[in-house]
This record gives C-alpha cells, sequence and structure tokens, in this order.
C-alpha cells in the first residue's frame, strides 16, 4: 500500500466533487466535513484503512486544495500495540528522509509502544497500527509515509 496512491486517489475523488464543494463550502462548512470525511472514508476503504482528515485550524475547512494534503490520519489496525521493527530503525528512517527531523519514543503505556517525528511545521504521530500526520505532505514526507504503509503499517509485514 502507498501514501503517495492513496492521496492521489484522495485527490481525483475531491476535485470529481469540486462543483458540490464550490457550492456548498461558504454556506454549510459542516456539509463539506460531512462530506470530506465521506470521500475519505470511502477511498479508505479501497485500501483497507480508516482514512481521515483532521481540520485542527476550522479555517481549512474554505481551502479546497489543503483536501488531502495535509493533517490525515491513516488506521490500519487499531489495537496491534508493537511495531512490526525497532522502534530505532522508524526513528533513523526519519531523520534520515525528512529534513531537519527529530524522533523520539511517544505514548509508550499500557505495554503499547509509539513514535513521534517533531517537524519544522509540525509532526508524525506513529503507533503501531496507524500514522498521524499533522502537517503539510510534501515530498520528503509522503516518500516517509509510503515507507511506514510498506515496512511497519503493512497487514503483511512482519
Amino acid at each position: 500500500m502507498m501514501f503517495s496512491k492513496i492521496i492521489q486517489d484522495l485527490k481525483i475523488n475531491f476535485n470529481t466533487n469540486r462543483n458540490f464543494f464550490d457550492k456548498y463550502t461558504k454556506r454549510n462548512p459542516n456539509l463539506i466535513y460531512s462530506k470530506i470525511n465521506e470521500i475519505a472514508q470511502f477511498v479508505g476503504s479501497r485500501y483497507e484503512i480508516d482514512l481521515k482528515l483532521h481540520f485542527p485550524n476550522p479555517t481549512k475547512i474554505y481551502v479546497f486544495d489543503s483536501y488531502g494534503t495535509e493533517n490525515i490520519g491513516i488506521v490500519v489496525d487499531r489495537l496491534k500495540k508493537n511495531f512490526s521493527i525497532s522502534r530505532e530503525i522508524i526513528k533513523s528512517k526519519a531523520i534520515e528522509t525528512i529534513p531537519n527531523a527529530t524522533a523520539s519514543d511517544a505514548y509508550m503505556y499500557e505495554g503499547k509502544e509509539g513514535v513521534r517525528i517533531s517537524l519544522k511545521n509540525g509532526r508524525i504521530e506513529l503507533l503501531p497500527g496507524s500514522v498521524h500526520i499533522w502537517c503539510t505532505v510534501d515530498k520528503d514526507i509522503e516518500n516517509y509515509v509510503n515507507w511506514l504503509l510498506t515496512n511497519v503499517l503493512d497487514k503483511h509485514s512482519t
């Protein structure tokens, strides 16, 4: 499963519904939010993931071109508690792939593992069964999440 393909699929689906977004964005942001997550759920179902777009800055709902480019949550397996590979490899890959990234252990409680990647303009929070991207996705982040979905979060990875 490739993150690049998922976000491309999202953008295609958003563009297909562009007239709807143009018509209702100013009049009914709640309807737009529902439609965004309906599309995200549809796209996620194609990849057997739970896909959500978040709007920590509520005004971003009005910026159509930001949909699918930032603040993305991907859940592959809600119940998974441990990474399939060493946290050290996950952290070193982030530092190697994303300029100026720092990586640390996070969310380590009740036998669960987690990693936080701190970035210049946001963060990536990684749990054994999910990744939450709290920033704008650039090529470096896209490449790192591609690696995560292939090597860490894939249901078939060991």
